[in-house]
């Protein structure tokens, strides 16, 4: 492949006036703009760049994760300005339980995050047309349409990646349908498919009120607080990619410019660090593995709960990985703790036996690729979802947290790990996530450039985009109809009146001519 030399000229302050690249013919400059702290997702949209790099394009993100430069990869750093969450206490997770307050939690911090990544001066510079030209921009989207204003204003092509399952709130402006909340379950639900009649009243009623308080937070947002994307007809996604596969995802209806990467974030293990091999490997029952999450402080936890993870814990004969943010006291002599484990190469041990997560999409997709069941503790958000996505799978058990006793969770761990069929079907799971005809990394990159070749691939994007509210359900159908049914009733109406008061006329008649 012959190349060509692309002289970029980056204005930005902290960046050389003149960067020099060599980039394949035919390969694409992509901007990509990160604008949620959370490590998880980012690892998401890390993997996506790095195929997209790996396959020959250029891509220039801006996000608060720093991984450093490489070939073809230019990151802007904006972490001063976006607020990197972790360690983040257990009461802050306890205080955003309902939907009112996640939806009101998420809603501003997404807009704040979009006002600060488009207000940052380098940003600033690319919005300007002062920096080198994009074909396409990627953007983390959850919640809000805010992230695809770089696309907007530079008139190139959005493709979005969303790190969690399909928000149900979203769904109608990003890909312009709703779902059946029949048959599919709300992404704040505790459960993975409505079973019952119970399920699908609570999955409609959580739908459309979240779906107002969606609306009505982002509109009086919109009023009090203004920004530049308020402004603007924001463009739609040519495609998205959803951190979500049929395994750990119930099947539902898809419209084609949604494409399913469920994964992609996984990497092939590496060699397990010495102490914590040897303390895996020369554990005779098998070892356990419990950690939640890189986001959650499990040293914020009430006494409570940690005194009956460490008496439960301390009971099993399995040896116990725990990461635990600082000193525990009373450590039970078959745990180690660490602030941080290696935790995919672990997973992947023969010897784990038992993962205990709080039901984080990352986890869920590592435990569901080594094929090891799980006891799952989920806090809020998808992960109630998720971990009821296991369970129905026959490959987990979920536990409330705030209720857990050292006896109920004692038992739970002992039915996992002393119940085959658990990690059977864990096995299954595993072998069905991983026979896929081509890799999410494979399918990032074929259709990014699809994208791109077809000019937003507009005839992948569903009709029911350009239909107002009232016409995608149906409104003015069925008030037509409603018509209809009224003047044909009144038209009946009006001619039985008319039949009987002329047979009323003509019986009178008759009767007085008899008379």
């Amino acid at each position: 492949m012959t190349s060509r030399l692309v002289v970029v000229f980056l204005a930005f302050c902290t960046w050389p006036a003149v960067l020099l690249q060599w980039t394949p013919a035919g390969a694409s400059n992509i901007l990509a703009v990160h604008t949620i702290p959370g490590k998880t997702h980012w690892n998401v949209m890390r993997s996506v760049l790095r195929a997209l790099t790996e396959g020959g394009h250029t891509v220039t993100v801006f996000t608060p994760f720093i991984d450093g430069d490489r070939d073809g990869y230019t990151e802007v750093d904006v972490s001063d300005d976006l607020e990197v969450r972790v360690g983040i206490n257990i009461s802050v997770i306890t205080s955003t339980q309902t939907t009112r307050t996640v939806i009101a939690y998420i809603v501003n911090t997404t807009r704040t995050n979009c006002g600060v990544v488009f207000d940052h001066p380098q940003m600033q510079e690319v919005l300007g047309g002062r920096s080198q030209l994009f074909d396409v921009v990627f953007a983390d989207a959850i919640w809000s349409d805010c992230v695809s204003y770089a696309a907007t204003v530079l008139r190139v092509p959005a493709i979005y990646v969303v790190p969690s399952p399909i928000v149900t709130y979203t769904e109608r402006s990003f890909f312009g349908q709703v779902s059946n909340p029949a048959a599919v379950s709300n992404v704040l639900s505790k459960f993975a498919v409505p079973k019952t009649f119970a399920d699908r009243f609570a999955n409609a009623m959580q739908t459309v009120y979240g779906s107002w308080l969606l609306w009505s937070d982002e509109r009086r947002l919109r009023q009090s607080d203004p920004r530049p994307f308020d402004a603007v007809d924001l463009v739609r996604p040519s495609l998205t990619f959803t951190n979500t596969h049929f395994i750990t995802e119930p099947s539902r209806p898809l419209t084609p410019d949604i494409v399913q990467i469920g994964g992609i974030h996984l990497t092939p293990p590496t060699p397990i660090p010495k102490d914590i091999l040897e303390f895996i490997e020369n554990a005779p029952h098998g070892v356990i593995y419990f950690t939640f999450g890189s986001v959650v402080s499990m040293a914020s936890f009430p006494e409570s709960i940690q005194s009956a993870f460490r008496e439960a814990l301390a009971r099993v004969p399995q040896k116990v990985l725990w990461k635990y943010e600082g000193e525990m006291t009373d450590k039970p002599k078959n745990v180690m703790t660490r602030k941080w484990f290696p935790q995919r190469d672990i997973l992947m041990h023969p010897n784990v036996k038992l993962f205990i997560s709080h039901g984080g999409i990352s986890g869920v997709y590592e435990a569901v690729d080594a094929g090891v069941p799980v006891l799952g503790f989920p806090f809020f958000y998808d992960q109630p979802r998720n971990i009821d996505n296991l369970v129905n799978a026959g490959m987990a058990l979920s536990m409330d947290l705030l209720s857990v006793t050292e006896e109920t969770l004692l038992n739970a761990v002992l039915q996992i790990v002393n119940d085959e069929n658990y990690r059977k079907n864990a096995k299954i799971a595993s072998e069905r996530f991983k026979d896929r005809p081509m890799s999410s990394a494979d399918s990032v990159v074929y259709w990014t450039e699809y994208v791109i070749h077809h000019h937003g691939a507009p005839h992948l994007k569903s009709h029911t985009l350009n239909l107002s509210w009232y016409q995608y359900f149906l409104v003015d159908v069925m008030f037509t109809l409603l018509c209809i049914v009224l003047i044909v009733l009144f038209l009946g109406y009006y001619c039985l009146k008319i039949i009987y008061k002329q047979l009323f006329q003509y019986f009178n008649y008759i009767k007085a001519k008899r008379e």
